[in-house]
């Protein structure tokens, strides 16, 4: 059997990430000395700055990476091959684009689109080529997922603008996040490159199960050609997770194979007052392309929000599926 090759791409900026100016608590990662002080003890063994780099970019290396470190471990063994992990934007200011050279021996994709919307990453038009090349093979199957959009309050009033900064908040609970948090424009403009514009909305808190685990999420079994679902009963507990909110063509274009349902016992949040469930996991209709195109969280990859044995048989039936001819 042809051994699956898969290719993680981090669709930051790594010089736009760690420029990102500290008076300013909007619209950044932390810095790695940021994280160890809200969350000490946790994070301690990186205490040592002769070490580790304690700025934004220490951040990306020793905890954002480290969160993936378990499914490429995972997908390596499964394959018996290297996966391989590119930054889009290095240190130096290199460019590495998901192009149809960095795409050539892929049949595997997962664009781990967590880049600041304040750093302007967008897919050029070569890049959308590359992907819709790649999505003609049946073989194909790339994931692309943002993360979380919260505090965005534009279209609001000055004199609402605050209230629902505080109400986003105190839904997620999250204490780390700052009022305004908005990733994934990498993926954005890679969907809609392609046709099928999916937006990532809020960050909502899922629900838990009594004793603590994820609550089931709800899934359309019936439209999971590649079995990628098979004996996963859960997603994850990361508390500021996306509506994946499809928009104009690609409401006919995606269906929505895996939902799941907003903790009740949240605080208020303008989107939970209409809804009990965000949708989760998208996927391409057999009609829009030959190959395979999921839009998720990015932590469906991650091993630190709960559900890993379940996740664990997702990412198994991802790089073990049958090839398709």
């Amino acid at each position: 059997m042809i051994k699956r090759q898969v290719l993680v791409y981090y669709a930051w900026s790594r010089p736009g990430e760690n420029g990102a100016p500290l008076d300013v608590i909007e619209d950044r990662f932390p810095a790695l000395f940021e994280s160890r002080r809200m969350g000490f003890p946790r994070f301690h063994e990186f205490s040592d700055p002769h070490a580790f780099d304690q700025s934004v970019g220490g951040f990306l290396d020793h905890i954002m990476k480290r969160n993936f470190t378990a499914f490429i471990e995972l997908a390596a063994a499964l394959t018996g091959q290297r996966v391989i992990e590119v930054e889009r934007v290095a240190d130096d200011g290199t460019l590495t684009p998901l192009d149809a050279h960095l795409l050539g021996g892929v049949d595997t994709l997962i664009v781990i689109s967590f880049d600041s919307l304040r750093t302007a990453q967008t897919a050029a038009s070569s890049e959308i080529d590359a992907l819709r090349t790649f999505l003609a093979q049946r073989d194909n199957l790339a994931f692309i997922c943002p993360h979380h959009d919260i505090g965005e309050v534009a279209e609001l009033s000055e004199s609402e603008q605050l209230a629902r900064q505080i109400a986003e908040f105190e839904h997620h609970g999250d204490r780390t996040i700052p009022p305004r948090q908005r990733f994934g424009g990498f993926a954005r403009s890679l969907l809609a490159g392609l046709g099928v514009p999916v937006i990532n909305r809020f960050g909502l808190r899922p629900a838990a199960a009594a004793d603590g685990s994820p609550s089931p999420i709800e899934a359309d079994r019936s439209l999971d050609r590649s079995g990628l679902l098979e004996r996963v009963s859960t997603f994850n507990l990361h508390p500021h997770l996306p509506q994946l909110e499809r928009l104009g063509e690609a409401v006919e274009k995606l269906d929505v194979l895996a939902r799941q349902r907003i903790d009740p016992g949240a605080p208020p949040h303008p989107f939970a007052q209409d809804h009990q469930t965000f949708d989760a996991l998208l996927q391409s209709r057999p009609e829009t392309f030959a190959g395979s195109l999921l839009i998720s969280d990015t932590t469906l990859w991650s091993s630190t929000a709960g559900g890993v044995d379940s996740l664990r048989e997702l990412w198994a039936n991802v790089v073990q599926r049958p090839h398709r001819t």
